[in-house]
C-alpha cells in the first residue's frame, strides 16, 4: 500500500485508545502548571553551565559562537537554560512533528479507536526514521496552510517574536512553497518552540489528552529502529527512553528530544550549523545527562 494511499485512509478516523500506551511518568507537584513562553527566566546556575558546556564543545569542534542554539527544560523541577532560543533557523526534518499535531488536530471526532496499523507506522516511519515520502503523503493530504494554521493556533509561530516551527514546503518534493516571514524558510524553527511542542505534549495539553498520548506513542512507536545519531548515539548504553526528532540537511545539524530514565525527565533542543553539528549533537547529549543529575549527598 503506498504512502498516499495510507495517508488517504486517515481521513475520517481518529486515534484511538488502543494505541496510546506511552503514558507520562508520575510527576512532581505542579508540573501539570509548567509552561513556558517568552517571559520564562533562566535558572541562573543551570544557565550557567550550559553556557561554559557549549563554549566547550564549540571550540572542541570548531564550531563558531553563532553556530548553535540549545534549549533544555528540566520537567522534574522546571528549571529552564536557554541560548539563544528565539533565533529562527532552517530545521530540516525536525517540523514534521507539525504534521504529526496537525493530524490529531483534524480528527472530526473525539478519540474512539485505532487507526489501522499501516497508519501508524507511517506516522512513526515519519518521525523515528525522518521518512519523506510518508511526511509528503500526510502533508498533501492536509495541505501546507491548513497545517501551518494548527501551528499557529497552538502558539508555535509568532512573527512578532522571532518566528517559530514552519512548514512551507512538502517533504522530498517540488511545487508548493510557503517561506516563513521571519527567515524565509520553508521548514523553520526556534529551540524555545521545540522545547514547547514537547512540554506540552508530557502534560498531555496538545489537543487533548487522548491525542497527546496517542501522539507520544507514534514517537515511542518501539517497532521501528531509531537511527543511532546524535542523540541516541550520544546517550547510547545509558538507560534511558528517548522520544526524539532530528533534523539534517546540509551543514545545518538538528536533534529534538523529550528524555527520560531513573532521576532524569527533561526536553533538549539543539540545532547547529557547521561541518562538525552532529559531533556536537553526540557529545551535548551525554554531557547535559550528567548536569541534570541528583546532587551529591551533603550537597
Amino acid at each position: 500500500m503506498t504512502a498516499r494511499i495510507v495517508a488517504g485512509l486517515w481521513l475520517g478516523l481518529v486515534l484511538g485508545t488502543a494505541a496510546v500506551k506511552a503514558a507520562v511518568p508520575t510527576m512532581p507537584t505542579g508540573f501539570a502548571a509548567l509552561t513556558l513562553d517568552y517571559t520564562t527566566p533562566t535558572d541562573a546556575a543551570l544557565q550557567a553551565r550550559l553556557v561554559a558546556l557549549d563554549a566547550e564543545l564549540r571550540e572542541n569542534f570548531g564550531l563558531g559562537a553563532e553556530a548553535t542554539a540549545v534549549g533544555l527544560l528540566d520537567l522534574r523541577t522546571g528549571r529552564w537554560a536557554a541560548l539563544r532560543p528565539d533565533r529562527i533557523d532552517y530545521a530540516a526534518s525536525v517540523p514534521k512533528i507539525g504534521i504529526l499535531l496537525a493530524w490529531s488536530a483534524k480528527q472530526p471526532r473525539a478519540v474512539a479507536e485505532a487507526p489501522p496499523p499501516e497508519v501508524r507506522r507511517d506516522l512513526g516511519l515519519m518521525i523515528k526514521r525522518s521518512d519523506n515520502a510518508t511526511a509528503a503523503a500526510f502533508s498533501r493530504q492536509l495541505g501546507l496552510a491548513a497545517i501551518q494554521e494548527v501551528l499557529d493556533a497552538h502558539g508555535f509561530y509568532d512573527a512578532a517574536r522571532g518566528g517559530g516551527i514552519w512548514i512551507g514546503k512538502h517533504y522530498g518534493q517540488g511545487g508548493e512553497r510557503r517561506l516563513d516571514p521571519v527567515g524565509g524558510h520553508s521548514h523553520a524553527a526556534t529551540v524555545r518552540q521545540l522545547v514547547r511542542f514537547y512540554l506540552l505534549l508530557e502534560q498531555g495539553k496538545l489537543v487533548s489528552p487522548a491525542a497527546s498520548a496517542a501522539m507520544r506513542e507514534i514517537f515511542a512507536s518501539p517497532e521501528i529502529a531509531p537511527i543511532d545519531d546524535k542523540f541516541v548515539r550520544g546517550l547510547a548504553g545509558r538507560p534511558r527512553e528517548i522520544r526524539r526528532k532530528a533534523g539534517w540537511w546540509e551543514t545545518w545539524v538538528h536533534d529534538t528530544a523529550v528524555i527520560t530514565g531513573l532521576d532524569r525527565h527533561y526536553v533538549l533542543a539543539a540545532m547547529t550549523q557547521g561541518a562538525r553539528g552532529e559531533d556536537y549533537l553526540v557529545a551535548l547529549a551525554p554531557a547535559v545527562d550528567a548536569l541534570l543529575g541528583p546532587e551529591p549527598a551533603g550537597k
